[in-house]
């Protein structure tokens, strides 16, 4: 069969181009096939569309009788577009989305064929509840769980399938799925900043949380990617040697993107384009092969569907240019991972960012309000935002050159840190006339001419004031959105209730005016969120131990992060907020652990398996052609061969030093490996993998690494860095 290196390379090299054909304008194909308000109006009756818009707007139900006359409008769009399927689209606890396929085409008695979809079928279906990772919720012998309709993100058609946003919950109500803590928390959020924003325009009457991922992702040939095991099966590199040129000149950074990964990005966007997604933005990262997409923003439930439905069309597109995407934080050892960062912000139903400042003192008011508020909400709940974005890929990357520290710190520049200082001064109480036209005038009227110059960003920030919104950029670029727009939504919608409550009694109680009151308790939130402000390098051992002192949380890997999770507080928190029980709470943390766990042992048993059958066999392969070449300067030379052949005797005994190592390695890893799988308790289970299994692949690389530089280039089996990281 020869090398499939080799072979690999040889089809990478020859690839030809894909055809791509584009509409002339983008805004002609955007959202043909996504059943919007335009084929809404066209395909629904007045009273349908109505009750539709109104679930979508104000939340209200939607009865059995109009279910039934919007499905037949949808099934009549979908299958005027070559639909011939149906299915209820979801988010499950695996971390991507999963869908059942059921045919229009029904027979009815007398044996008539026809095109069937009700109201039934649009609002619910029952896939297995226990066939997904449910933390114990369901039992394997309990196996219903209900799919139900999510009216406020549009159904779309993917190929010939009319796919339905759902939300995916067991058969007693828990959520099985990212998407219905995300819609509580969307609902407690507006609630809470709606009553706020209202101090400062009583015709707000609804607030709508805004979301923009920036996905950061690697493209590599598909023939390459397959000649490699641990690519395939984890979704990274477990071994490698670091390539000549990687990043070190910062060539590749917004350069011009390689043409097969043009053709690719093209043809992605046209499918985008079709589906509704508003992909605007598109570059090479820093990294080789490295490249990022972005969109225009939206509403975060519908911005959360799309990028995982943008993670399916993304594979699906690579299939077609023979490409392979790698979405995993850190698949490349050496060159910068990959982050999902999340720009959130919050926009009033009259149309005003609350986090963008005005043209007036009160509106400048109010984006203080909401930006002190968030900033609050970061401080006292640090831990357990570190926990919502902690996976054991995402740790690979978090503190890493290119990516924010384990440590959650906010960025706001120098300028913003000035006004909120200039604000922690103001006097006790009531304010003076002069107090109060000094601080509009000097602090709070400048925001805006301040903010036009704050533009510089902090890449070692987690969590980023970034203009007119925060940017939590500590995301890892395989998370779905959902999980830490969730917390962060919960969080500051419990701080803005706590603010309100402040607010009414200092006006009641002590008599203030709504501003001084306002000022009051935002000059208290400026001193207690102090330590979370952070300006300068997360990177150093400086700030860790800054961090310290300032009781920050530096909690390095999953299992660590993950433990705030079970704290009471925490509890408490989210069942007061109506965004999860403790039930759904426990399934999830439970859920976490046994993923971590698992992701280690497979990356161990992958690990194990390319040394022992690719690495060491190769190296053997080499040390025995050297052994032949020394035998036979021995028989030139005789007992003076080792004035000719020393150097061939040190890599032959450097061969087997490597391979020893390895091979020790790898017995002690199973060891450790089978210890933890005896531990029943999840927590100890993937302390175990942490601690004891992880720190054995690193040794087996460094080795297998060293191999990889002493052996023949001709004779090694494995796609070396320096190959898959150039794309034409």
């Amino acid at each position: 069969m020869g090398n499939l290196r080799f072979q690999a390379l040889k089809e990478a090299l020859n690839r030809q181009p894909v055809p791509v054909s584009e509409a002339p304008r983008r805004s002609e194909i955007f959202g043909k096939n996504v059943f919007n308000e335009m084929a809404m109006r066209q395909y629904l009756t007045k009273s349908s569309y109505r009750s539709l818009m109104d679930a979508i707007d104000k939340g209200s139900k939607i009865s059995r009788d109009v279910a039934d006359h919007i499905s037949t409008g949808m099934k009549e769009w979908a299958i005027a577009k070559g639909a011939t399927h149906y299915t209820h689209w979801f988010q499950p606890l695996t971390g991507s989305s999963a869908e059942k396929h059921d045919a229009f085409f029904d027979v009815e008695m007398g044996d008539a064929a026809i095109e069937k979809f009700g109201g039934g079928q649009l609002v619910q279906q029952e896939p297995d509840a226990s066939s997904f990772p449910n933390g114990g919720i369901r039992n394997t012998f309990e196996a219903r769980g209900y799919t139900a309709w999510d009216p406020t993100s549009p159904a779309f058609i993917l190929g010939t399938t009319l796919c339905i946003p759902t939300i995916f919950v067991s058969y007693t109500g828990e959520a099985l799925d990212f998407k219905t803590p995300l819609l509580r928390s969307l609902q407690v959020l507006d609630h809470s900043a709606t009553e706020v924003a209202r101090y400062f325009d009583k015709k707000v009457n609804k607030v709508i949380t805004t979301l923009g991922w920036e996905q950061e992702y690697f493209l590599i040939d598909a023939s390459l990617a397959n000649s490699r095991p641990d690519i395939m099966q984890a979704g990274r590199t477990l071994l490698g040697h670091s390539a000549a040129k990687g990043q070190q000149l910062d060539d590749h950074y917004f350069g011009a993107i390689p043409s097969r990964v043009l053709d690719y990005m093209r043809d992605l966007e046209n499918e985008c384009m079709l589906l509704g997604i508003p992909v605007k933005t598109r570059h090479n990262e820093v990294a080789p092969s490295q490249f990022e997409l972005a969109p225009i923003f939206e509403e975060a439930n519908l911005a959360v569907d799309h990028n995982q439905l943008l993670m399916d069309v993304m594979e699906k597109v690579a299939e077609k240019h023979k490409l392979k995407v790698l979405f995993h934080e850190k698949p490349f050892a050496g060159v910068n991972g990959s982050g999902k960062h999340n720009n959130w912000s919050l926009c009033t139903s009259t149309g005003v960012n609350l986090l963008s400042p005005g043209s007036t003192p009160m509106k400048n008011l109010q984006f203080l309000t909401f930006f002190v508020n968030t900033i609050k909400a970061v401080n006292d709940n640090e831990e357990l935002l570190r926990s919502v974005i902690a996976t054991a890929s995402n740790d690979h990357r978090l503190g890493a050159n290119e990516a924010p520290p384990a440590i959650i710190s906010v960025f706001i520049g120098s300028q913003l840190t000035n006004v909120l200082d200039e604000l922690e001064k103001v006097t006790d109480g009531k304010l003076s006339p002069q107090e109060k036209t000094e601080l509009k005038l000097n602090v709070v009227g400048k925001i805006p001419e301040i903010l036009l110059d704050n533009t510089d960003r902090n890449r070692t920030s987690p969590f980023a004031f970034t203009g007119n919104k925060f940017e939590f950029r500590a995301v890892g670029s395989t998370a779905n959105c959902a999980k830490p727009m969730t917390l962060l939504n919960m969080i500051v919608a419990k701080q803005l209730k706590e603010f309100k409550l402040q607010v009414d009694s200092l006006i009641k109680d002590q008599k203030l005016k709504k501003d001084d009151a306002v000022f009051n308790v935002l000059r208290e939130y400026i001193r207690d969120s102090k330590r979370i402000r952070f300006e300068g390098d997360g990177y150093g051992e400086a700030w860790e131990k800054e961090a310290k002192k300032r009781k920050l949380s530096n909690n390095k890997t999953t299992p660590e992060a993950l433990k705030i999770q079970m704290h009471p507080n925490t509890i408490k928190l989210y069942e007061e907020m109506g965004v999860m029980n403790k039930i759904e709470l426990e399934a999830r943390h439970a859920i976490n652990l046994e993923e971590y766990s698992k992701h280690i042992q497979i990356e161990g048993r992958v690990l194990g398996d390319i040394a022992r059958n690719h690495v060491i066999p190769t190296a053997i392969r080499y040390q025995n052609i050297l052994i032949k070449n020394v035998k036979g300067l021995k028989e030139i030379y005789g007992d003076s061969f080792k004035n000719y052949g020393q150097e061939q005797l040190n890599i032959i005994e450097q061969i087997s030093h490597h391979i020893e190592q390895i091979n020790s390695g790898i017995t002690a890893m199973i060891d450790q490996r089978k210890k933890a799988n005896k531990l029943e308790d999840l927590e100890k289970r993937a302390e175990a993998y942490c601690f004891e299994v992880k720190p054995f692949f690193e040794k087996i690389r460094y080795h297998c690494d060293k191999l990889e530089l002493l052996v023949d280039d001709e004779i090694w089996t494995l796609t070396k860095y320096r190959e898959m990281l150039l794309i034409h």
